[in-house]
């Protein structure tokens, strides 16, 4: 029966800069090659609370550079935090969001992990932008989280809260450029017309 040292693996993984571990994964950093081992190795690293399941065949690291945005990037990817997760993030928005919401370009899911929801928004592939790495997880920047957010509140899928916005982490001349690039429908343009009025 083939062995392994956990002692070693653990290092080995808090080592590394990836944060999701798949059986492929721990198969390439450790060695293991029998798939009883590998599973009863993943079984002893999330019974040890080295390892937390996210799904089935994808864990993540369970260290500090994983948090809620990171968790939410990894469960369904490619997907970055925008809408009403990143305008409270930025407190764009005051009220906090029960739930995690991401932009994705595929289709549109929730998910569920410990008890909290992940809402995953389709966007068309030519909108997925906008977003930059802080820390570990990808989130949209101001402008673009607002931007996102309008547009699907255009297409009836959310209402929109444009009065009780704090836009003063807004770079006003980006988010007109940003604008810019999305379709011009009509009722994206009417909800453009509000937020002009509240910054003028």
């Amino acid at each position: 029966m083939e062995t392994y040292n956990t002692a070693k693996i653990i290092k080995i993984l808090q080592d590394s800069p990836q944060i999701l571990i798949t059986p492929q994964i721990l198969r390439e950093y450790t060695g293991v090659n029998s798939e009883s081992t590998l599973y009863r190795l993943i079984t002893d690293l999330v019974t040890n609370e080295i390892l937390c399941k996210l799904e089935r065949g994808k864990y993540y690291l369970n260290d500090d550079r994983v948090d809620d945005f990171v968790r939410a990037n990894i469960l369904y990817s490619p997907s970055y935090i925008s809408f009403e997760t990143a305008l409270n993030h930025y407190s764009i928005l005051s009220q906090f969001p029960y739930e995690s919401t991401s932009a994705t370009p595929k289709k549109s899911k929730s998910k569920q992990l410990d008890g909290k929801l992940y809402s995953y928004v389709h966007i068309k592939k030519s909108l997925f932008w906008g977003y930059s790495k802080e820390g570990n997880s990808l989130l949209a920047e101001p402008e673009k989280a607002l931007l996102d957010q309008l547009y699907i509140c255009s297409k009836g899928l959310k209402g929109h809260s444009i009065d009780e916005y704090d836009y003063e982490q807004l770079n006003v001349k980006k988010f007109w450029k940003y604008a810019k690039s999305f379709p011009q429908t009509t009722g994206f343009q009417k909800l453009l017309e509000k937020v002009k009025s509240v910054l003028n």
